[in-house]
C-alpha cells in the first residue's frame, strides 16, 4: 500500500506533496509507476502485498438496528461516493495498520501533525469519526471499520494497476518526442535511430531538431539534448559528453585556395558559417578577426547544418564541424589552424516522464549513443580527427551515411 503511493517519489517530495494536501488518484499513481522499473528499479518491487500483511482491523457487526444501523448505512453510502483523495486514504490505511499515529508517520516519513491533520480532513470527508485516540494509540470506530473495507478495495485496485503497468514496461509503445541540436540531430542521431527502432519497433520517434533548446518542463519535448546546461531546476540533467569543433575545408577547396596555417591566414580565404544566433556570431567573429567586417571574409551563412556541410564539401570555403565529422566518412580535411571549440552535451527529461517506459528506453539509448568510451570523439580531451582511427575500436560509421563515401572531393 504505502510503496504504491510512494514508489519513485522522493522522500522530500512526498512530505510537501502530502502535507499541502494535494489529491492523488490511483491512477496517476499508476500511470507514473508504469515505467519505474527502469529508472527506479531499486525500489520498485520493495512492497506488492499491503493488504494480506496488515494487522487484522476490528470485525465489522454483520447486523446493526436503530440509529446505528441507519448511521452505519450513510457512512458506507457517502464513502463509497466520496472517496476520491487517495493520498488521505493511504495514510488512513497506513495509521490502520500501524496502530498509531506516530508509527504511521515514521513509517511514511511525515511529521505526526501532518498525518493529524490529513486524518481530521478525512473524517470531514467521510462526515464520521473513524478512530479513537487514547495513551494506548488509534482505535478504530464501528464507522472507520467500514471505510477501512472500502479503502483496502481502492488499494487492491491500485496494485492490479502497478502490475498493469509493469507488463506493459517490457512492451513499450507510444510516441517519443526527441528535441535535439540541428547539427547532432542530422548528423549523429536520426542515421542511428535504426538500432532504436529495430529493438523497440511499437515506439514511434519524433525528432525534432532544431537550433533553440527545447524546455522539457513546459512539455516541449518529453527528452531533449543541449550544448549548454539547461537553466530550469525542475528536471532531470545528464552530462553526455563534450563535443569539440575545429576547421575543415574540402580537397577541392585547398587546392584553389591554399592551406591556412594561422588565424591571420584565414583572411586570405573564404568561411561558410552555420549561424543559429546572430547576436553570438558577430561577437564571435569581432572577437576572432577584430577590426574587419563580415563581408570581407564570410562568403556564405546558413543556418542549416546538412547545407552547411554539402557548401563545405563542394569547395564554398572553410567550415566548423564537429570532429567526428571525419569518422562519418565526410570528405573534408581538418586544418591546422589554433582554432578549436568544444560544448558539453547535456540531457534533460522531467522527472515523471522519465518513469514512462518508452521514455526510459530512449534515454538509455541516448546515454550510450553519446557514450565517451565508446565514442572517444565525445570526451573531454580533444582528440584530432587524425588520432581517431587509432583511438576508435568500434565498427566504421561511413555507412550511416550513404552519399558520404561515394561523393568526390
Amino acid at each position: 500500500m504505502r510503496v504504491a503511493a510512494e514508489r519513485g517519489v522522493p522522500q522530500k517530495e512526498r512530505q510537501e506533496v502530502t502535507e499541502a494536501g494535494a489529491p492523488l488518484a490511483p491512477a496517476e499513481l499508476g500511470d507514473e509507476s508504469a515505467g519505474s522499473s527502469a529508472a527506479t528499479s531499486d525500489s520498485t518491487h520493495e512492497h506488492r502485498a499491503g493488504s494480506s500483511s496488515a494487522p487484522a482491523t476490528k470485525p465489522v457487526p454483520r447486523a446493526a438496528t436503530g440509529k446505528a444501523a441507519q448511521g452505519k448505512a450513510a457512512v458506507t453510502k457517502s464513502t463509497l461516493a466520496s472517496l476520491t483523495d487517495w493520498d488521505a486514504a493511504r495514510i488512513f490505511l497506513e495509521v490502520v495498520r500501524a496502530g498509531s499515529f506516530r508509527s504511521a508517520a515514521e513509517r511514511l516519513t511525515l511529521s505526526i501533525n501532518a498525518v493529524r491533520r490529513r486524518i481530521d480532513d478525512f473524517e470531514r470527508q467521510i462526515g464520521a469519526t473513524l478512530f479513537t485516540r487514547d495513551v494506548h494509540g488509534a482505535r478504530l470506530t464501528d464507522e472507520g471499520a467500514l471505510v477501512v473495507s472500502a479503502v483496502e478495495r481502492m488499494e487492491a485496485a491500485s496494485f492490479e494497476l502497478l502490475r498493469a503497468g509493469d507488463g506493459l514496461a517490457g512492451a513499450a509503445s507510444g510516441e517519443v518526442r526527441v528535441a535535439v541540436t540541428e547539427g547532432l540531430g542530422t548528423f549523429w542521431l536520426a542515421p542511428r535511430l535504426v538500432e532504436f527502432q529495430q529493438s523497440f519497433p511499437n515506439v514511434m520517434v519524433d525528432l525534432y531538431c532544431a537550433m533553440r533548446s527545447a524546455d522539457v518542463s513546459r512539455h516541449e519535448a518529453d527528452v531533449a539534448i543541449h550544448l549548454s546546461r539547461p537553466a530550469a531546476l525542475d528536471v532531470k540533467l545528464v552530462r553526455l559528453g563534450r563535443m569539440h569543433l575545429m576547421c575543415f575545408a574540402s580537397e577541392k577547396y585547398l587546392k584553389t585556395y591554399g592551406v591556412p596555417k594561422t588565424i591571420d591566414d584565414l583572411l586570405n580565404h573564404r568561411l561558410v558559417l552555420q549561424v543559429a544566433d546572430e547576436a553570438a556570431a558577430n561577437t564571435a567573429f569581432a572577437t576572432i578577426f577584430p577590426g574587419f567586417e563580415q563581408r570581407d571574409v564570410i562568403a556564405m551563412t546558413t543556418n542549416v547544418s546538412s547545407a552547411n556541410y554539402w557548401a563545405v564539401a563542394h569547395g564554398a570555403g572553410i567550415g566548423v564541424f564537429p570532429t567526428y565529422a571525419s569518422a562519418l566518412g565526410g570528405k573534408i580535411i581538418p586544418l591546422e589552424v589554433d582554432l578549436k571549440w568544444s560544448y558539453d552535451i547535456w540531457l534533460s527529461y522531467h522527472a515523471t516522464t522519465g518513469r514512462i517506459p518508452r521514455v526510459r528506453h530512449m534515454i538509455d539509448w541516448l546515454v550510450e549513443a553519446f557514450n565517451p568510451g565508446k565514442y572517444p570523439w565525445f570526451k573531454d580531451e580533444f582528440i584530432h580527427p587524425q588520432q581517431l582511427k587509432t583511438v576508435y575500436m568500434g565498427e566504421p560509421l561511413t555507412h550511416l551515411f550513404g552519399g558520404f563515401p561515394n561523393e568526390g572531393r
